[in-house]
């Protein structure tokens, strides 16, 4: 098939490619490479990814620009889209929500639109576990009520769950929206807090911890992830919304110890108060992409540390 994934150049973009190239599809990724972090750690992505020798094409280009995904579409007949670019990031979408809305909503519909004049009747988009705000009640599941975003990231994302189920229900796509829980592993994105902390703890530097560490996390590998985008991929569901995470709980305390173990140094604490915006837990109820997509994460935390930790390690 021939896909495109948008935002592969990065993290999760990067990782869904290759797994894609890796099964025998032809990928073409789009993708602005904007400075919300170093440019060259997506350009390194994309070396890796054209060094695979399979049928990789990039674009450079912005969600925002409509020509230039007019043009992408009026060249290649896409099969499917993997759209996963995004402004990402609840703390910085409170210093540019305008921004947020921008590249995440108008670029969602841009895409969409695309998919809809040329006839690409199945997409699979990235939204968050930030939708689900301060839920009252866990594990978060699908059905929970979604009306109490906290930041302007979350309700970016809502607001392209939303875009998702106008173009199944009036245009007849198949749209299926991936609520991921803080996926982490190698190339992870450097603004996260496994890729800071183990930066800052390797440089001897303190790290930031905001509250008392008692906030947890639904901490998800990155082939975790890939294994729930790629089983969207392979079945029609009309519109569907799934949760992809590991079902698992992580304090902040204990994250920090299993970094710790993993780099072979003790973190120095510089103790702040919790931020705006930020959770106090987030968790994936998994039921329903365990029974609809044969969802099965296989890496739990005390794997994934210290996977993450070579990669960190022989990167650096």
């Amino acid at each position: 098939m021939n896909f495109l994934v948008t935002g592969g150049a990065g993290f999760i973009g990067s990782h869904v490619c290759e797994r894609l190239l890796q099964t025998g599809h032809a990928v073409w990724a789009f993708d602005d490479l904007n400075n919300f972090y170093d440019p060259q750690i997506k350009r390194h992505n994309l070396r890796d990814l054209q060094a695979l020798a399979k049928p990789f094409e990039f674009m450079h280009g912005d969600l925002t620009d409509r020509a230039a995904l007019d043009e992408l579409f009026g060249s290649v007949r896409f099969d499917q889209i993997i759209h996963l670019a995004a402004r990402a990031g609840v703390r910085p979408s409170l210093a540019e929500p305008a921004l947020y809305q921008r590249v995440n909503v108008e670029g969602t519909v841009n895409v969409l639109e695309a998919a809809r004049l040329t006839g690409v009747k199945k997409i699979t988009i990235a939204s968050s576990s930030s939708v689900y705000g301060v839920n009252a009640k866990v594990p978060f599941a699908e059905s929970d009520p979604i009306f109490s975003a906290i930041s302007p990231y979350a309700a970016s994302k809502l607001a392209g769950e939303a875009l998702g189920h106008v173009y199944h229900h009036i245009y007849g796509l198949d749209v299926v929206m991936l609520r991921f829980f803080t996926a982490y592993g190698p190339r992870q994105r450097p603004d996260l807090a496994i890729h800071k902390f183990a930066k800052l703890i390797h440089a001897g530097k303190p790290i930031p911890v905001f509250g008392d560490g008692s906030t947890a996390r639904d901490y998800t590998y990155i082939s975790d992830i890939v294994d729930g985008i790629l089983a969207c991929t392979r079945q029609t569901f009309g519109y569907e919304v799934f949760n992809l995470g590991e079902s698992q709980t992580v304090t902040l305390s204990r994250l920090i110890e299993l970094l710790e173990a993993a780099l072979g140094k003790k973190a120095i604490l510089d103790r702040q108060p919790l931020q705006p915006g930020d959770v106090p837990i987030t968790f994936a109820d998994i039921a329903k992409a365990r029974a609809k997509l044969g969802y099965s994460p296989q890496v739990k935390i005390e794997q994934g540390i210290p996977l993450f930790a070579d990669w960190f390690l022989k990167n650096s």
